[in-house]
């Protein structure tokens, strides 16, 4: 099977064989790296701006048996998930892996994140889910499942908290309800309690997904 080869280049072998492995994944998702066989067509040399070049050869059945199949452990099964989707992106990027006994968390790092992300992070909540889903599929255990890129969560879990002082602000200022832009069910979530504490306002959610907003209003003194 001619497909199941695949040439490239990089300013190192390694690079070139990471380059290889990646055109292979398009044609065969999911497959393991160890599964590829490697010639070196070319040593390359740096200096002289001459790249590394490597063949690769998978071996297709090895991929065929274990193309279907899902990793035992959850943190594993999370893992071939999101490296399987930045594949089938055609992203340059690695995935880290970390678990404790309340959180299994894959962090994505790379350039050019933003189509992982997509708009207002739709994309990375999506596959945030599914990963959950998969995770966990067949058992009772439950763990929060986090999907992250290269710090995502935590710039917009702090850009959600500034909204929401401004939404405090004009609410208190105003004496009205204050609207925030449209949010998924986790970003609501991050806000309402964000906000929980305050006294002088209170929040709810309206509209339908995927318009559902978050609305702050004010609380009258001894409400």
């Amino acid at each position: 099977m001619a497909d199941n080869f695949a040439e490239a280049e990089g300013s190192s072998i390694g690079e070139a064989k990471w380059a290889a492995v990646k055109v292979l994944e398009k044609r065969f998702p999911g497959l393991d790296a160890d599964a590829v066989e490697f010639e070196v067509l070319a040593e390359g040399d740096p200096d002289a701006g001459e790249p590394a070049r490597v063949r690769g050869e998978l071996d297709v059945a090895s991929w065929e048996q274990h193309a279907d199949e899902l990793p035992e452990e959850p943190v594993e099964r999370v893992r071939a998930l999101v490296t399987r989707v930045c594949s089938a992106l055609d992203l340059r990027a690695s995935v880290d892996m970390a678990e404790d006994d309340e959180e299994i968390r894959a962090t994505v790092n790379g350039e050019d994140l933003g189509l992982l992300i997509g708009k207002h992070g739709n994309t990375i909540d999506a596959l945030q889910h599914l990963a959950h889903r998969a995770a966990f599929r067949g058992s009772d255990v439950r763990r929060r499942v986090v999907v992250d890129a290269a710090g995502y969560r935590e710039r917009r879990e702090a850009a959600l908290q500034r909204a929401a002082e401004r939404a405090v602000s004009d609410a208190l200022d105003f004496g009205r309800a204050v609207e925030l832009e449209p949010m998924s069910a986790a970003e609501r979530k991050i806000v309402h309690q964000y906000l929980a504490e305050r006294a002088e306002v209170e929040t709810h959610s309206e509209g339908t997904e995927p318009d559902r907003r978050l609305v702050v209003s004010p609380l009258r003194p001894g409400a």
